[in-house]
């Protein structure tokens, strides 16, 4: 038998695949036996709703380094039957004993964040409850029928994945920083014989199938009451955290309606704040005036600049609590495109659509890999450090305060049809921290400027705006806005070197090396998945009742993961 391959083999990530094309249903993630758990859930009746939540529960297994039940999960749900587009808020709160004061005091003198490995930065989970609510709101099945084939690997155990298993090595740190397996023994769940799992070995995890049986059994209150609850409790506190019972206990899902644009004839759907979801919305306001792209590198500079004002007013606008009008923000996006005219990270995001043509765009995330690392003792998970997100400042609407929510980095996305009726278009996403407003508009692009098909969409190179020195929430806000010269462009492998050239001559900072940033680098543009319905090329009627259409479906060559269907 050949020997186990280590995490750290370089990889190319050139997919060259042809998008994934079906009439009944399709799933997308990053690991290939999550989109199966999903399309195994199509298959026995559930809907879109049910297989993400299934989907994502086997994220939770397959890939612990970046999601889980410890984490937060947003959820936009497109509905056939009523061409309505609802969404789903699933982000915790700080703890109600986390006043500024002490989180300051926590934090240093002059700090305007919580440093990562601070236990002020757990916020209440709120993934389990989402998950809960995105199946009793929108799916057909049983709770327990939908996480039974995640608590089925977990007990029987995966073979990790290669992008998988460089990003557990990666970030394993994370779990040993509180004084090793003694400090945080229930990290060992997480780890094969105290270390990362290598690429293509197994991994188990009882008691990740025991969380989710209770889960599966006693909804979201089995998660927030009782031994859950108590043992997150606990392994807070024995840290120097304030999380309570009755934190965790008071948490509920946020029923929210969705933001959104035209883009191209389109209509693109966000979620509201305490995510950045609106900064992805401004930025395409603004493009939407201008020249549709073709990919010349007055097109990419024109990107960099939208993306790089919306960026500056989301950072100094969004916070929870204080939800900006979104009208006055778009308008003022669209307002700035004629400036334009002339010029020369760690989540996991998956779609589904079933047979019905109902959509569900869904995304989960611990923040930061492991988030705290920290990982209550018997429940298979780590938790979050999303509150590291919060500023210090006084009085900006994303200061850090108890039960405050804060800022949030992960969106889904949904399009659905501009002119009348809203019929679903596309499912998609973008994982990766800040990346993610930079990859909608991206990837939308791709798909409606230059008439991509969602695999060759998710393929084609990026960029990543970010600043020169620390990451976007260290920096005052305004200086997005106004220097470009703090702002560094990185250019991914395959992006062309004329635009490279044309976004330094604009007075950004670019950064190339030699053929772009490659291999495991890449993670920095982010990885996503897209669904797109198309009509059936024999019929002009678009319809979803099993004729008439075709869902083309792509999944990130930057991952592991793939697009199931049938």
């Amino acid at each position: 038998m050949a020997a186990i391959a280590e995490a750290t083999e370089p990889l190319q990530f050139a997919s060259r695949r042809s998008p994934m094309l079906c009439t009944h249903g399709v799933c997308c993630t990053s690991q290939p036996l999550a989109s199966e758990a999903g399309l195994r859930i199509l298959k026995a009746g559930g809907n879109a709703a049910d297989a993400a939540v299934a989907a994502v529960a086997a994220l939770n297994v397959t890939e612990a380094c970046m999601c889980g039940l410890g984490g937060d999960a947003f959820c936009l749900y497109y509905d056939a039957a009523t061409k309505t587009v609802r969404g789903l808020n699933g982000s915790g709160r700080a703890p109600q004993a986390l006043t500024p004061e002490r989180a300051r005091a926590a934090a240093g003198d002059g700090a305007n964040r919580l440093p990562a490995d601070s236990v002020h930065c757990v916020t209440v989970p709120g993934a389990a409850a989402s998950w809960a609510d995105c199946v009793s709101d929108f799916g057909r099945l049983p709770l327990a029928d939908v996480l039974a084939p995640a608590i089925e690997m977990s007990e029987e155990g995966v073979p990790i994945h290669v992008v998988a298993a460089q990003l557990w090595s990666d970030n394993a740190h994370q779990l040993l920083r509180w004084g090793g397996l003694e400090g945080n023994p229930g990290a060992a769940s997480l780890l094969v014989d105290g270390r990362p799992p290598r690429h293509g070995e197994v991994l188990r995890n009882p008691e990740l199938a025991a969380t989710l049986r209770t889960l599966a059994s006693k909804g979201a209150e089995g998660f927030y009451k009782g031994p859950v609850a108590e043992a997150i409790v606990k392994c807070v506190r024995a840290k120097g955290g304030v999380l309570s019972l009755e934190d965790l206990a008071a948490h509920a899902t946020e029923r929210v309606e969705p933001l959104s644009t035209t883009f191209r004839g389109k209509t693109v759907h966000e979620l509201p704040p305490n995510g950045s979801g609106l900064v992805a919305l401004m930025a395409l306001a603004t493009l939407e005036q201008l020249p549709p792209s073709s990919g010349r590198p007055e097109d990419v500079l024109r990107q960099v600049e939208a993306l790089r004002m919306a960026f500056a007013k989301g950072l100094a606008d969004i916070g929870d609590g204080t939800p900006a009008s979104a009208d006055a923000h778009l308008s003022e996006a669209r307002a700035v495109s004629a400036a334009l005219e002339n010029l020369g990270t760690d989540t996991t995001y998956l779609c589904c659509v079933d047979a019905a043509g109902n959509a569900c765009s869904f995304i989960c995330s611990n923040f930061e890999a492991f988030g705290s690392g920290l990982v209550p003792e018997g429940c298979g998970f780590s938790l979050q450090n999303r509150g590291r997100n919060f500023v210090l400042q006084e009085g900006h609407p994303n200061c850090i305060g108890p039960g405050k929510r804060p800022y949030h980095t992960i969106i889904p996305g949904m399009v659905t049809d501009g002119g009348g009726g809203g019929e679903f278009y596309a499912a998609f996403g973008v994982m990766g921290g800040f990346m993610q407003p930079q990859g909608h508009v991206q990837v939308l692009s791709n798909l409606l400027d230059r008439g991509m098909d969602p695999q060759a969409a998710l393929d084609a190179p990026r960029f990543c705006i970010a600043p020169a020195s620390g990451d976007l929430q260290d920096k005052r806000p305004d200086m997005l806005q106004a220097d470009r010269g703090s702002i560094v462009v990185h250019f991914e492998e395959g992006f062309p070197r004329d635009a490279v050239d044309f976004v330094e001559l604009a007075g950004y900072q670019g950064y190339f090396g030699a053929r772009g940033i490659a291999g495991h680098a890449r993670k920095m543009f982010g990885r996503g998945q897209c669904i797109v319905a198309r009509p059936d090329g024999s019929s002009k009627k678009r319809t979803r009742d099993g004729h008439g259409c075709v869902l083309w479906a792509g999944s990130d060559g930057r991952g592991d993961g793939c697009a199931a269907g049938y």
